[in-house]
């Protein structure tokens, strides 16, 4: 599989989201999709410590680190979010407090890349930089991350880092993004990735499934899925979310291709993202995602793409 880089780091061009890990799916389809990863050439976890109460750092730690991969993978996971029973935040004592119950959880002595889940509005971000600093600088963490971030709260977390000469930088951003939500373009995240090298990561890239085909106009909600589950989940399935994935449907299977496939290589066609971390619940779906990144869009192509999305969306407001 094709790698780029995130700072120091390269990753494989789609990892894997493991939100699911511990909660959505039992330890059992854990490791079927941990091990279905791995052989397929997947070399990216992406985790966070509230993640099923820890569960999911937990279960990566016994089947991933465990079973002797740690030196072949990158793990990602973050930090902030409430955690039940340790706290939430940014402040400098936190930051290590909740590094070091990940690092026992995920039984490693390091972290590849560190992220702050979400912004802390009540500390300064130079604070909460240099504890990860400090992380870096003893050998615990190789690169550090943020994520929820704007295009503002980036330049300050850059013009801080900078204060502090040969200090830890955040490397990437980890935001929404996909076909159907380009909040990260209108708001200029995307741009001020370009501008200052840093890596892009979009999670619920497959819009929680919208974007793979599962859903479709018109047709029953598939039982068990998470939209079948979820309120916050069905709201997604207006009409005019279900247009344009019809829309998008046509234009795939005209050029001999999935949604799934346009989904993900519609991503990996910005060169600023890094990796497609793509949740999944089988050895089948890590597969599927896998395959789907092999459809190389030009210009061309990406602007026919806006068309399609345009015209449904005028349509919606006709």
């Amino acid at each position: 599989m094709d790698k780029r880089k995130i700072g120091s780091l390269e990753v494989s061009v789609v990892g894997v989201g493991c939100n699911n890990f511990g909660g959505r799916i039992d330890e059992a389809h854990t490791r079927e999709v941990i091990e279905a990863a791995i052989d397929a050439g997947v070399s990216f976890f992406d985790t966070a410590d509230m993640y099923a109460d820890g569960r999911s750092e937990e279960l990566i730690g016994r089947f991933l680190v465990g079973s002797g991969h740690r030196s072949d993978v990158i793990i990602a996971t973050k930090f902030g979010n409430l955690m039940p029973g340790q706290g939430q935040g940014a402040r400098p004592k936190y930051v290590k407090k909740a590094f070091e119950a990940s690092l026992k959880r995920l039984r490693t002595d390091y972290i590849d890349l560190y992220q702050l889940h979400l912004p802390d509005p009540d500390v300064p971000i130079a604070e909460t930089l240099g504890a990860l600093d400090e992380l870096v600088k003893a050998g615990k963490v190789r690169e550090t991350g943020c994520s929820n971030f704007s295009a503002r709260q980036l330049r300050e977390a850059d013009v801080a880092a900078a204060q502090r000469a040969g200090s830890a930088r955040f490397v990437s951003v980890q935001n929404e993004y996909s076909l159907l939500h380009r909040d990260p373009e209108e708001e200029g995240v995307l741009a001020e990735c370009d501008r200052e090298g840093l890596a892009f990561l979009p999670f619920f890239p497959l819009m929680s499934g919208l974007l793979t085909g599962k859903y479709r106009k018109g047709a029953p909600i598939p039982e068990g899925t998470r939209v079948a589950k979820y309120e916050r989940y069905r709201k997604l399935l207006t009409d005019e979310n279900l247009d344009k994935v019809e829309a998008l449907i046509a234009y795939a299977e005209s050029r001999g291709h999935t949604i799934l496939e346009l989904a993900i290589s519609w991503l990996l066609a910005h060169r600023v993202v890094a990796s497609v971390i793509a949740g999944a619940s089988s050895a089948q779906q890590v597969r599927a995602n896998v395959a789907a990144a092999g459809w190389p869009l030009g210009t061309a192509e990406l602007e026919e793409i806006d068309a399609v999305l345009s015209r449904e969306a005028g349509n919606a407001t006709a």
